[in-house]
């Protein structure tokens, strides 16, 4: 058993938020007020803002201040910290009257010096668009999804096995059948199911790739320069870009900007002639064969040192990166398959730029673009805010509520990982959470995808057990913890898989007696509440409460603040200081907002103590 986290709120806090710092995105010769909150009983008496200065550390005074907006029963110093380089690293030392030190940094307070990684960070770079930063993001895997019925016109293609509907999905990666396995769902099978879609309260479609290639999922691309036919070809795509923008709603792209497939006209032509013009858009090696992903022959990768592959593939109007963005198609955006790995191969390191160019050429064409880059691991050295706006957050958001949801006993398998992901407690948990979220920076955090599972991944309901109550806890974090959620189509309604071949199980349209309806409602109920609710899309984060079974959390803003508790467990009632929490007792209003358990109460205020009922599992957000 791990300690439990108690006394959280009287720690000291500062964040990128609204209330704590006045510029998220400033520019170059800026001095941003940004402030530190304390507990009144709290001994500091003094507190600097350390920063670097061309990576020269130099520290700025703060001062307490009172000012309207700033909520009372707390005590606020404010400092000025200027901003000379694009990306500002910045932290706070604080003293007491015998000048014993601590430092505030984006992973908490500490008492011994600690690396500069865990700095918070303003990056003077423009953040996502709002309606990025804002979403509610649901991923579709084509093939899956939906059938038209033009689907059962179309002849089977010669590299596929084909599958009913209700087959079962063959995922044993050793199964030559895994990538070949064919259900034959298409574009116009999402445009007939978009209803379904807006109705969850979904902002953004994101489907994987829908170009040609022979494969189910479309990651080994023949070309860039057209929508595979299986899936209704270019008109098809068209259908359902303006089908999905009529709605109110984004489209997202997926791009593989690393490789290409084997049977791309580029690669066909290298491969064929050394002397081809597209030879060095590749990465031959000299003693014959060729750089791939992950040892696949059939993904070959690009070699972004050759100017003309990168005008091709994502440089200028002419580039696969802009195409899509223009008329007829107007795709929104962009997420980037094996972003991490895109330009990058052995001593080359050119990953940076080529994200730089990605979204250069995006926002050329669409001033709006969104582009996020997929990765699995640490992302922060990806994440300064030129080039990716966000990530696909595996590392600070999946894995650590994996492991505090995850059951004993699940089949479920994380990829990477030789062993399974182990069971942790809350104040673990936190830790992990708040140190991922220190290394990506406050924007960065706030615009990666807080993601419970993928098309490459376990699904969620799998991991939780089949527990439907536990599966409700995981999205409810998903969707009141910093991040933008995205769900993987079937989630909401309680698809399992073990594996990410597994979790690419079809939608059972014509079964919905087999949906899990609760839990769709409370997908509903979610995606409400964080499209009406500022403090969830913009709000700070401040720790309240960790122990093995529970996490509570508040999200302030000056629009209004929520308080949030999920219980991964039957628990007994928590008291939190409420003039920690925010104004004192008299100002807390405690109404219940949403519970994904029944029975669920407003606060109860007794003797300056907030009562957070016992419960569980489930988690409920209440109003301040």
């Amino acid at each position: 058993m791990t300690d439990a986290l108690t006394d959280l709120l009287r720690q000291p806090h500062h964040d990128g938020s609204p209330l704590y710092c006045d510029a998220e995105t400033p520019t170059i010769g800026w001095a941003v007020k940004v402030r530190v909150r304390t507990d009144p009983d709290d001994p500091t008496t003094q507190m600097w803002i350390r920063t670097t200065y061309d990576a020269e550390p130099v520290y700025h005074q703060c001062v307490q201040v009172q000012r309207d907006g700033l909520p009372a029963g707390s005590t606020w110093w404010e400092g000025e910290l200027p901003v000379h380089n694009p990306v500002t690293h910045y932290r706070f030392l604080l003293a007491d009257a015998e000048e014993n030190q601590s430092w505030l940094t984006a992973a908490g307070v500490v008492t011994h010096d600690p690396a500069d990684a865990l700095d918070f960070k303003l990056s003077t770079h423009a953040e996502a668009p709002a309606w990025g930063r804002e979403a509610v993001v649901y991923q579709i895997f084509p093939d899956r999804f939906a059938r038209s019925a033009a689907a059962d016109e179309r002849p089977t293609p010669h590299w596929a096995v084909p599958a009913e509907w209700d087959d079962t999905v063959v995922f044993e990666g050793t199964d030559p059948r895994t990538p070949l396995q064919f259900f034959g769902g298409d574009l116009d099978g999402v445009t007939e199911h978009l209803d379904h879609v807006a109705d969850l309260g979904v902002t953004v479609l994101y489907t994987t790739p829908v170009f040609p290639g022979e494969s189910n999922h479309r990651y080994n691309a023949s070309t860039f320069d057209g929508i595979d036919p299986l899936l209704g070809g270019d008109e098809a795509f068209e259908r359902l870009s303006h089908a999905v923008h009529d709605k109110g709603m984004r489209l997202l792209g997926d791009l593989t900007t690393n490789h290409t497939g084997d049977t791309h006209e580029w690669f066909q032509q290298a491969a064929a002639d050394e002397d081809a013009p597209t030879r060095d858009w590749y990465c031959f090696r000299p003693q014959g064969g060729y750089e791939t992903w992950m040892g696949h022959h059939t993904l070959p990768k690009l070699n972004y040192q050759n100017t003309d592959m990168r005008a091709a593939m994502v440089e200028g109007p002419d580039s696969v990166v802009a195409r899509w963005l223009r008329p007829p198609f107007d795709v929104d955006g962009w997420r980037i398959d094996v972003a991490n790995m895109t330009g990058r191969l052995g001593v080359v390191d050119g990953a940076h730029d080529a994200a730089r160019a990605v979204r250069r050429t995006a926002e050329a064409e669409r001033a709006d673009a969104w582009v996020i880059g997929e990765h699995n691991h640490d992302a922060s050295a990806d994440l300064d805010g030129d080039g990716w706006h966000g990530t696909m957050n595996y590392s600070g958001f999946s894995w650590p509520v994996w492991s505090w949801l995850r059951h004993p006993d699940t089949p479920a398998r994380p990829f990477g990982r030789p062993l399974a992901v182990p069971r942790r407690g809350g104040s673990e948990v936190l830790t992990s959470l708040r140190e991922f979220a220190a290394r990506y920076g406050w924007r960065a955090t706030a615009q990666s995808w807080n993601i419970l599972g993928s098309h490459d991944s376990a699904r969620i309901r799998t991991q939780v057990g089949g527990d439907a109550a536990v599966h409700r806890v995981a999205a409810g974090l998903q969707f009141t913890l910093p991040g933008v959620p995205m769900l993987f189509a079937g989630d909401e309604i309680g698809l399992e898989g073990v594996l990410g071949e597994d979790s690419r199980r079809t939608m059972p349209w014509h079964r919905p007696e087999s949906w899990d309806t609760a839990t769709l409602d409370a997908y509903r109920a979610l995606a409400g509440l964080r499209t009406s609710t500022p403090a969830l899309t913009r709000g700070s984060l401040r720790w309240a409460h960790a122990d093995e079974d529970t996490l509570v959390f508040v999200r302030e803003h000056p629009a209004g603040s929520v308080l949030v508790a999920a219980r991964r467990a039957a628990g007994d009632a928590v008291a939190l200081p409420a003039s920690a929490m925010l104004t004192g007792a008299d100002e807390i209003a405690g109404d219940l907002l949403l519970s994904t358990e029944k029975g669920a109460a407003d606060l109860k205020v007794r003797k300056g103590t907030v009562q957070l009922p016992a419960g569980g599992p489930g988690l409920t957000v209440w109003s301040l």
